[in-house]
């Protein structure tokens, strides 16, 4: 499991570095590999968690792993700093009243788009999977 995290880490460092060239700012892809980093090894090792109200059944470490290097280069661009209204990941405050909506409500709103958070968030090779995935992800302080 650890082998497969650091597997996807490596290819994430990649990604980063040829952003990094691309003009990108380094202090803010710094921030993103930081908090994705964490957040495969702490999704990795959840094999037996509960499951959250977003979720349908409980990925494999493979689909999280797979759906965090997604979160990387679509969602986290507005999800790390709140750009645009986004809800910060974590942010309790913020994900709360998203929450109680129901996670179908919450998936329907980033397939269809809402308020300045275009359809599919810009992940246009993410599935319905992924995104319950990355829902819980960035919501998983308010619950």
């Amino acid at each position: 499991m650890l082998k497969k995290s650091l597997k996807v880490f490596a290819k994430q460092a990649a990604s980063l570095l040829a952003l990094t060239s691309a003009g990108v700012s380094l202090r803010r892809l710094l921030l993103v590999t930081a908090m994705t980093s964490l957040s495969v090894f702490t999704l990795t090792g959840c094999e037996t968690k509960e499951l959250q109200g977003v979720l349908l059944t409980q990925p494999s470490a493979s689909e999280t792993a797979q759906a965090q290097h997604k979160w990387v280069r679509s969602c986290a661009l507005c999800h790390v700093n709140g750009e645009g209204g986004a809800p910060k990941v974590g942010d309790a405050a913020a994900w709360q009243p998203r929450l109680e909506q129901g996670g179908d409500v919450l998936l329907a709103h980033t397939l269809q788009g809402l308020n300045r958070m275009p359809p599919l968030g810009y992940c246009m090779d993410c599935s319905e999977s992924d995104f319950r995935i990355l829902i819980d992800f960035m919501s998983r302080g308010a619950q």
